[in-house]
């Protein structure tokens, strides 16, 4: 059963029971930033942990509520941490053993002035 609303189509997965939507007629299956709310519920963390859990900015995933859609790469993210949760696999302790480290922005923003700057301003 589909719904069509010009170049978006909506349908509902009789395997799991939930809505899909497929934009621009494409195969892509989207996130929305509410269902990916609630895999995280599922998976017992909240946004921040998350966040900060795979080394990415709250700020940036915030932004997604905005748009209204996350990333097929963050959707991923959160479909294995709740599908791992209900499974009984703790899967902070294998993402934490990856070692991950946040980026770090470069050229963006102000230079954050030292003692050695200061001395050579004056």
């Amino acid at each position: 059963m589909f719904y069509n609303h010009g170049s978006i189509k909506i349908g509902l997965d009789i395997r799991y029971n939930r809505p899909f939507i497929y934009k621009n007629c494409s195969k892509r299956l989207l996130m929305t930033f509410i269902e990916f709310k609630k895999q995280l519920l599922d998976a017992e963390i909240s946004l921040p942990k998350f966040s900060k859990l795979i080394k990415v900015s709250e700020k940036n995933i915030q932004a997604y509520k905005k748009k209204g859609e996350v990333p097929n790469t963050i959707a991923t993210i959160v479909t294995c941490f709740a599908a791992m949760h209900e499974s009984g696999l703790d899967y902070r302790t294998v993402i934490n053993d990856l070692g991950l480290e946040a980026k770090v922005k470069k050229g963006a923003g102000f230079a954050k002035k030292t003692k050695s700057d200061s001395v050579i301003n004056k």
